[in-house]
């Protein structure tokens, strides 16, 4: 079974960068879209931004669309989340998600379209 560790995430400033990684233990990384989520207490897990297996292809939520950009290194069997001109709202604990379904184009929103999750790492943004 196939494990994903997100790391990169603390304590930015309104303004600030931060860089989330998540890393596959396996080769078949590959094969499967990547999508970034987060969530806050009581609230539903969000889309935030999706990339096809290739990477050719990216899908962004509204509110992040131009400071967020999402990227893949098959070869390092790492996805990325570069996180720029942060808000106080884009606190919250991010996961990010493998797809089910191997070399599938589209990109989903819908977490339930993930069948392989990371524990999550903690963005909060705040002065």
């Amino acid at each position: 079974q196939v494990q994903l560790v997100e790391s990169g995430g603390g304590l930015a400033q309104p303004g600030a960068s931060l860089r989330l990684s998540c890393v596959a233990s396996e080769i078949s990384f590959g094969t499967k879209g990547m999508g970034w989520f987060r969530q806050n207490p009581g609230k539903e897990r969000e889309f935030v931004a999706g990339i096809d297996w290739g990477g050719s292809k990216t899908q962004y939520k509204e509110a992040v669309k131009g400071r967020f950009t999402i990227s893949r290194d098959n070869a390092k069997n790492t996805a990325y989340l570069q996180m720029n001109s942060l808000e106080p709202e884009d606190t919250a604990l991010y996961f990010c998600a493998q797809s089910a379904t191997p070399f599938f184009i589209e990109i989903s929103p819908s977490a339930s379209d993930y069948d392989v999750w990371g524990q999550g790492t903690q963005v909060t943004v705040s002065s």
